[in-house]
């Protein structure tokens, strides 16, 4: 350069800046005048290089204090080798890594395992008062012929020759150098050149474990329950996923459950029905009696309060609703059948009363034939 602005003025920051105000400045300034941002800028293109020149100077508590005292003779030399390499390769990757995934990281890269859903199949009794469950699951383990390693047993990984061990690999893009995870070891700074006959150098094999899962009280279908840890093993010593067990219910012989509430279909006589009287319905509690009022009517729903299933969030007991349908009796004596054939004559003596129901139903259907009739007539 010709002209040497001063160091502080680039930043444009006093000369009792801490380090804090001088990155920020820094970052401010090299986004401003990025080539990318000013393309076919010569102006831009300089003042971003004089950006990285005063920050490599600033941000080194030596060549700061040099320059303090001695301007810019006391640091000659100091600015190094051009954008993406060397110090200013450095600089880049401390101040803008955690923006563009840079960094100056070395080593192994560790990956988390994947999680693992399982469906369990439950009774609808064990949803609701909760269970210990035991099940097995396939996941990814550990190998147990190389502990891991997916070397075959007395071989050692190499170091990878695309990133030279490190695990990284950088990357030019302009001004900007940009690190990134190696493709060909994927972080470990390693390759399996021996890989395990087990595992075929993955490291982890397919295996069966089982365990033991708590089910609260009250889950319903579709609940997920999460096993920490529990999932696939990970890579490079990495955490294992997570194990999310849903539940899913198996038809019950008796009950429907929709949410919190439960609902059953009861027969019940046609003398019961008729005369009312008692009878007995099923709980998930265990057997409870029934009043049933004189002419209940069929498919009438009664509901028993408290009686459907608690909540595994909230807390909230629903109820139990009964449904009644009439059963028809079948294989009649001829006895029964005189003594019906009488009752029936009956009901026909006293008209309409005694049916209400079929009533309404005959007067509806004559509407709905009627201005047919009348209509095919004209």
């Amino acid at each position: 350069m010709t002209t040497r602005r001063d160091y502080y003025e680039i930043l444009g920051v006093a000369r009792g800046a801490d380090d804090a105000e001088v990155k920020k400045a820094y970052r401010r300034m090299a986004m401003k005048y990025h080539p990318d941002r000013n393309p076919d800028d010569k102006s831009a293109e300089m003042q971003f290089k004089e950006c990285q020149e005063a920050y490599d100077v600033l941000s080194d508590p030596q060549k700061r204090a040099a320059y303090d005292h001695f301007g810019h003779a006391g640091v000659q030399g100091g600015a190094g080798p051009g954008p993406g390499q060397g110090p200013f390769a450095d600089i880049f990757d401390s101040v803008f890594g955690d923006i563009f995934g840079g960094g100056a990281r070395r080593g192994s890269q560790v990956y988390r395992g994947s999680d693992v859903r399982f469906t369990l199949d439950l009774s609808l009794e064990d949803a609701v008062f909760g269970t210990e469950a035991r099940i097995r699951v396939p996941t990814l383990a550990a190998c147990d012929l190389c502990k891991g390693t997916g070397a075959r047993a007395g071989s050692v990984p190499a170091s990878c020759p695309t990133c030279g061990g490190h695990g990284q690999v950088r990357m030019q893009q302009g001004f900007f150098s940009i690190q990134q995870t190696c493709p060909n070891c994927r972080g470990s700074g390693r390759v399996i050149t021996q890989p395990c006959v087990e595992c075929r150098g993955e490291g982890r094999a397919r295996r069966a474990k089982t365990l033991s899962v708590t089910i609260p009280a009250g889950v319903d279908e579709g609940d997920q329950i999460r096993v920490s840890g529990q999932g696939d093993a990970g890579e490079n010593g990495g955490p294992a996923g997570d194990l999310y067990v849903q539940v899913k219910l198996k038809p019950h012989p008796l009950f429907r459950r929709e949410q919190d509430d439960l609902y059953c279909k009861v027969p019940v006589r046609f003398g019961t029905v008729v005369l009312g009287g008692e009878i007995e319905i099923p709980s998930l509690d265990g057997r409870m009696t029934l009043k049933i009022p004189p002419e209940t009517q069929t498919d009438k729903v009664f509901r028993v309060r408290g009686k459907g299933v608690k909540n595994v969030r909230t807390g909230h007991v629903g109820d139990l609703f009964c449904q009644i349908t009439v059963e028809t009796p079948v294989k009649l004596t001829r006895a029964q059948r005189e003594i019906l054939e009488s009752f029936e004559a009956s009901l026909r003596e006293g008209g309409d009363r005694h049916s209400p129901v079929e009533h309404s139903w005959l007067d509806k259907l004559r509407g709905f034939f009627e201005p047919k009739a009348r209509s095919s007539g004209e």
